[in-house]
């Protein structure tokens, strides 16, 4: 059985990100959703509140779950018995990079394959980044991340 794991900082979860979600469950059995903990990097959430927006907008999905990683990701997925990386692409510009990547955990991790899935056209603008500025400045951010926690990102911004 493969072990899927969609990795991302989700700082936080967005629509697109969570159209890669649904489709990745229901290609593979196990999903895991695995929140990076990048401490180079000042995040908006906590990574603990990431987690939670996750498993409230993937509650209705079967085989998902949610966890957290630091470090390599190809420790990572082998720490998971993983070989799987789910990897969402918003345009051609997210190509290079992420191709560079997929390369690189090839490289470390010989058992592991990289799977891109293109979000919907109607995600492809769509950021986390975006989604907090927008949101800090009293913007509409539904549509943009799940209903579930429209409330709870408006919130960290006194909205």
């Amino acid at each position: 059985m493969n072990k899927c794991v969609y990795p991302g900082s989700f700082d936080p979860i967005t629509c697109g990100h969570l159209d890669v979600i649904t489709r990745a469950a229901a290609m593979f059995d196990d999903l895991t959703v695995a929140v990076l903990v990048n401490k180079n990097k000042q995040s908006s959430f906590t990574v603990e509140r990431r987690m939670d927006f996750i498993r409230r907008s993937t509650a209705h999905l079967n085989g998902v779950s949610v966890d957290y990683f630091s470090g390599l990701l190809a420790d990572y997925m082998e720490e998971r018995g993983a070989n799987i990386i789910i990897r969402g692409l918003r345009a051609i510009s997210d190509f290079e990079y992420e191709y560079q990547m997929a390369a690189m955990n090839s490289k470390l991790a010989k058992n592991v394959e990289t799977i891109f899935l293109m979000t919907d056209i109607a995600n492809s603008f769509l950021s986390s980044s975006m989604v907090n500025e927008l949101a800090s400045f009293g913007g509409n951010i539904c549509g943009l991340v799940p209903d579930e926690i429209v409330k709870d990102v408006l919130s960290k911004y006194g909205r």
